[in-house]
């Protein structure tokens, strides 16, 4: 099945892509999504538990994904 990933700020510099269209098996998680993105090259500097959501609802690692969802990888922020 494939999900779309959803990259931000230094996320989408590292990869060169503000979206991605990720295969991943039909029982997948959040974790196997997040694997599947690591393995891109340039990926290996992401944090290996970035904060995601997954159409627009913040989700686990755990949590199951469908064909057709949106899963983003938002990076830290930081203000002052």
């Amino acid at each position: 099945m494939t999900v779309t990933v959803l990259l931000f700020a230094s996320y989408a510099e590292v990869l060169g892509a503000s979206s991605l269209a990720v295969e991943v098996p039909g029982d997948a998680t959040v974790a196997d999504v997040i694997l599947s993105v690591r393995a891109l090259p340039g990926a290996d500097r992401l944090p290996a538990a970035p904060l995601v959501a997954v159409n627009q609802q913040y989700a686990d690692v755990y949590a199951l994904v469908r064909d057709g969802d949106e899963v983003a990888l938002i990076p830290p922020v930081a203000g002052g």
